[in-house]
Formats: C-alpha cells, sequence, structure tokens
C-alpha cells in the first residue's frame, strides 16, 4: 500500500522541456498525471577509443542515437537510468568517455544520473573513473531520493564472473533501506533481473539464490524493479513486484530464431519510459529507429483538445464517422 503522495505539481512529469503543450498537464482519462517519469537505458558497452564491439558495433555512435532519441521526447525525467554494463571491459577511458557522453544530456534535461554496475563493469575503475569515488572493490550501492519516490540501486556483479548475485552485506543494507516506506515507495536498479529467460545462454549466468532478494522485498514498498542483462526488452513479476528490463543501446538479441541460435544483431535498440502513477508503474518501449512517422498529432492538436470539455472530448475524437 502507497502511503498519500504530495499534490501532482511536485512532479517531473507534468514539467514541459520547453514551452510546449504537456498532455500531462492535462488529465485527458481516468488517471492523473504521472507523479514521476523516468528514463530507462541499459548496457552501453563502451570500449576505450572506440573499437567495433565484436568487430561489427559501434557502441558510442549507437549511444548517441540512443540520447539523441531521449531529447526528442521533450520531457524532464526525474531521474536517468542506466542498469549495467556500461563498459565492456571496464577500462578508465571509456567510464570517461560515458560520463562525456551522458552528463552535457542530463545537465540539460536537469537530471541526475544514476549509474548501476554490471557483470562487464570493472568496480575499481567504476567507481574511481565514473563515479569520482575510492576505487575498491566495494559493491556499487545508492539511494536517490526523487521528490518522495525512492529509487535504489544494487549491485549484481560479481567481480571475475559474469553470473550475478547479492552478499549478505548488501542484502542487510537493503533490508535496512526498505525499513521505513518512501511517500511514493521505492523503484530497485539492478542488472541482472530475477526472471527467467528461455535462451540458455543468459539462464547460465543468471542472478543466483534470487531467494534471498525475495525475502528482503517482501511485504516493503518496492513497486517496480528496472534490470537490463538480456539485451532484449522483456517483463515480469518477481516475489510479486513487477520487473521490466530494458533493452542494449549497443545491440540485440535476435529472438526470431531458435532459443540456442539467438545471437546478437546492430538493430531494435531502444529505451524505457518509465511513468510513476499513485496506483501503477507503466514502462514504456522507445524504439531507436529512422522511419517515417505520419503528422496528425501534434502541439495543435492537444491544445485543442484541452480546450473542450470531456464530452466534447468524447464526441471530437472516440465518435466513429460512419458512412451511413
Amino acid at each position: 500500500m502507497v502511503p498519500t503522495p504530495p499534490p501532482p505539481d511536485a512532479g517531473g512529469a507534468s514539467r514541459g522541456a520547453s514551452g510546449r503543450v504537456s498532455p500531462a498537464s492535462v488529465q485527458f482519462g481516468q488517471y492523473p498525471p504521472a507523479r514521476r517519469t523516468l528514463l530507462h537505458l541499459s548496457d552501453t558497452h563502451l570500449l576505450a577509443g572506440n573499437p567495433p564491439l565484436g568487430g561489427r558495433y559501434d557502441t558510442a555512435a549507437n549511444l548517441r542515437r540512443t540520447l539523441e532519441a531521449v531529447e526528442r521526447i521533450g520531457i524532464r525525467p526525474d531521474a536517468i537510468v542506466f542498469t549495467g554494463d556500461l563498459t565492456d571491459l571496464g577500462e578508465p577511458d571509456a567510464y570517461r568517455a560515458l560520463r562525456d557522453a551522458v552528463q552535457p544530456v542530463a545537465e540539460r534535461l536537469g537530471a541526475p544520473v544514476v549509474w548501476v554496475a554490471g557483470n562487464h563493469d570493472e568496480r575499481p575503475a567504476m567507481r574511481r573513473d565514473l563515479l569520482a569515488l575510492e576505487p575498491t572493490q566495494e559493491p556499487v550501492v545508492g539511494v536517490w531520493d526523487l521528490g518522495g519516490l525512492r529509487l535504489v540501486a544494487l549491485d549484481t556483479s560479481v567481480p571475475g564472473w559474469h553470473h550475478g548475485d547479492l552478499d549478505d552485506g548488501q542484502l542487510a543494507w537493503l533490508r535496512e533501506v526498505l525499513a521505513v516506506p518512501a511517500p511514493l515507495g521505492t523503484i530497485i536498479a539492478m542488472h541482472h533481473p530475477p526472471l527467467p529467460s528461455h535462451l540458455p545462454l543468459f539462464d547460465i549466468l543468471e542472478l543466483r539464490d534470487q531467494g534471498r532478494l525475495a525475502q528482503a522485498i517482501g511485504g516493503t514498498d518496492v513497486r517496480a524493479i528496472l534490470a537490463g542483462h538480456l539485451h532484449y526488452s522483456t517483463s515480469g513479476t518477481f516475489a510479486g513486484v513487477p520487473v521490466s528490463v530494458s533493452a542494449a543501446t549497443c545491440y540485440t538479441m535476435d529472438l526470431a530464431r531458435p532459443a540456442a541460435d539467438v545471437n546478437g544483431m546492430d538493430a531494435g535498440q531502444s529505451f524505457h519510459l518509465v511513468h510513476v502513477y499513485d496506483t501503477t508503474v507503466t514502462h514504456a518501449v522507445v524504439p531507436v529507429v529512422d522511419a517515417p512517422a505520419g503528422d496528425f498529432f501534434s502541439d495543435a492538436w492537444v491544445a485543442r483538445m484541452a480546450a473542450l470539455s470531456p464530452q466534447e472530448r468524447l464526441q471530437a475524437f472516440s465518435r466513429k464517422r460512419t458512412t451511413r
């Protein structure tokens, strides 16, 4: 049960990035505007000097295209969350390149960046060259108060391995954090999703001992889990909590093949637009594509709808135009 939230005008979702008319500022349907909005990206896999990843993927160019798509949405998110595998080899220069690419965008959007460690990351370099912390093997964790919405970053990386795990100390810390509910509840960001995959390669590299995480979040105010690792978008539930996995920015998995033959492809990149409402959290997949689109809906159309009464809107947009 989520406690009574603050007034709607405290939320980032109702803020426009410019003077544009925003649907979030007008209640067109049964739900009031979202209280908070997050951008969820994952698996950038940058390399120092930007050689092609695997001899074929330009990870820096694909990140640049993704960030351009992020800004085209025209919102001011409450946070930008990257759920791990920020670099491919944990190189210091790769972390610095990632910071240099993302920070200007975050500053223009006025949003904090939440960096989550993945199995391809190296904690010492990530801590020093991305987070300006001591270069230790301590897990990279954190808590952000986004105007009453609590965002918790966990570190499922295991030094020297690609599977995921959470040690006793991190789980104890998580239980302590969750002991007091947040006004708008809690969202957890982590790399390895606590979900099954139909791909053998990912089941081998899954988060181990997931029952311990289920015990830690059971009965708490956790409303959603954001994750990455799989390089394809998927969703499910874990311990009664919705889990949303964002596809990678670097390359994605071609699921239009038998499970044992699934491999990467330089297509289908996307990120998630997360809206936090009073009673639910939605996760919209935003494709990063160059494709023609229609031009029917616009700021002017939204402004016309906003000027009408609810019944007039139904008449103007919902009623079918028949030839009889």
